[in-house]
């Protein structure tokens, strides 16, 4: 789960060497292919999961040829990759609330490895419904302010605009909060209008967070955390851990 004091999460992600780069850009591929295929289009004006994967694509600064290259794989008859999309939620040490959110051609496969790293490192994976009803499903849009150039009210009066419910401020960056449905408008008017998004993904946001205290748990949190993402099927985890670096 993600709220803006989980920015630190994201700007990990950001600065990660290339190979990381690669993998996350393997990983918005084969969400931008289910999409399109469950779809039915590959325009994203047609198709809104598209639109939001397309979002999150350019967010993450990948390449355009690279977004029309994987459009039109998908709409290939040649193309046989079967990915379905599946959710594990469960809990971390000391009651962190995860959900982790999948892409996988193998479903056994998948939740044996997800169903590990709970394990291993002091949680366990639960049934479904069991932590996501203790957050809320939204658009959220990281934009840099780095410089502090930013007029608050012009970027306040943007987003009520383009059809956003919330801004937030976290230093050096701005998280707007939009309706899941309108989140690639919201995003794509931003764009457009010059703001330099860092992240842009429909998240699960947490109603509350958990601060860890002991040692064990929050190494134990960080290496399930890493583990999920260093796995290929894995596309998003979400949790409230208050203090993950």
């Amino acid at each position: 789960m993600s709220g803006h004091s989980k920015w630190h999460n994201i700007q990990k992600t950001k600065g990660a060497q290339d190979a990381k780069r690669a993998q996350a850009f393997t990983k918005i591929a084969r969400e931008m292919i289910v999409a399109v295929k469950e779809g039915g289009s590959g325009d994203p004006a047609n198709n809104s999961r598209l639109a939001a994967v397309v979002a999150k694509a350019k967010a993450a600064n990948m390449p355009n040829d690279n977004i029309k290259r994987t459009i039109e794989k998908a709409l290939g008859s040649g193309n046989t990759d079967s990915f379905e999309s599946v959710t594990y939620e469960g809990y971390g040490p000391s009651g962190v609330a995860v959900i982790v959110e999948a892409m996988t051609d193998n479903r056994k496969r998948t939740a044996s490895e997800v169903r590990h790293y709970f394990d291993k490192y002091g949680g366990n994976m639960g049934a479904e419904g069991c932590v996501s009803w203790s957050c809320d499903k939204k658009g959220v849009i990281v934009i840099d302010n780095e410089d502090g150039d930013i007029d608050v009210d012009a970027l306040e009066m943007d987003v009520l605009e383009f059809g956003g419910d919330d801004l937030q401020s976290d230093g050096q960056v701005f998280e707007v909060y939009t309706d899941p449905d309108l989140f690639p408008k919201v995003s794509g008017e931003l764009d457009k209008k010059g703001y330099k998004l860092l992240s842009a993904q429909v998240e699960m946001v947490p109603q509350n967070y958990i601060s860890l205290e002991s040692e064990d748990d929050i190494k134990n949190m960080q290496k399930m955390l890493d583990m999920f993402e260093d796995n290929d099927d894995v596309q998003n985890v979400w949790h409230n851990w208050e203090d993950a670096e």
